[in-house]
């Protein structure tokens, strides 16, 4: 049976390492370096070479696993196997290459259709946010907790914008609108992965996002679910994980977070 706690011990070194190396080539990066993956959708070799040096890490510590991840250094993703890793190297690539500090290293475990293990590490503060199964989540070996906000007039939200298939912007700046009135403030720091781990650090008490992809969140919501939060899809339980939008919560928000979104979401 595997130990979900000790491999994400394993992972977190692995995280923490490549961030170094991102953190590294972060000091020399030429943004004429970089290639566009679809519209302002960009990619750098920063962001390959920190997969290369994931998919061969984890395939020491877990050999007979497939991958999805963002680049494709590790194939095609394979049909999905008993064990999964799902790989976001440098979560907040457009962050890196303008010089902001926030960019994270995502990476979770899928046994079956459950996440396991997650772990992400937020490079430039060097915090390492890590749950297992079972066995709730931590920062930098701190346990974290999701807050104890009872209602959206006293949180704090996160959010991300939209930078392609803008079909739906008008409903999403409905619902930013909405949230405006009803919160302390949203937020939007570049990185879905670094989102997630602050609602589960307490540091948010909320997160939505639309057009998401599972490498982008996959972690996180491991974070969220083992810190006693509450994860979904827009309007229902849903897959969040793979359904390409996210409520994430500390729970006790995400009846009235649902019911913000869903006045203008079709």
């Amino acid at each position: 049976m595997t130990d979900y706690l000790a491999l994400s011990h394993q992972v977190a070194a692995l995280c923490r390492k490549t961030a170094q190396f991102i953190l590294h080539e972060a000091k020399t990066f030429d943004p004429s370096k970089i290639e566009n993956k679809g519209l302002h959708d960009m990619v750098s070799y920063v962001d390959q070479e920190a997969e290369r040096r994931l998919v061969a890490g984890l395939r020491e510590i877990l050999p007979a696993a497939g991958f999805i991840t963002e680049e494709g250094t590790a194939g095609p993703a394979a049909e999905r196997q008993e064990f999964t890793w799902i790989i976001d190297p440098l979560d907040g690539t457009t962050n890196f290459i303008h010089g902001l500090p926030v960019f994270s290293v995502s990476v979770a475990l899928l046994h079956g259709p459950d996440l396991v293990a997650g772990v992400v590490h937020e490079a430039n503060r060097d915090e390492s946010f890590r749950a297992a199964k079972g066995h709730g989540a931590c920062c930098n070996e701190q346990p974290i907790r999701v807050t104890g906000a009872p209602k959206l007039a006293n949180s704090l939200i996160a959010t991300g914008f939209p930078y392609s298939k803008f079909a739906q912007l008008d409903a999403y700046l409905k619902v930013l609108g909405s949230f405006m009135q009803r919160t302390h403030g949203l937020r939007r720091l570049g990185s879905a992965a670094a989102d997630l781990a602050y609602v589960a650090a307490g540091r948010f008490d909320g997160y939505f996002e639309f057009n998401i992809n599972s490498y982008d969140v996959a972690a996180g919501l491991l974070l969220v679910t083992e810190a006693g939060g509450r994860v979904t899809q827009f309007l229902e339980d849903g897959d969040p994980l793979f359904g390409r939008e996210v409520v994430a919560s500390n729970g006790l928000l995400h009846e009235e977070m649902q019911e913000v979104i869903r006045e203008f979401w079709g």
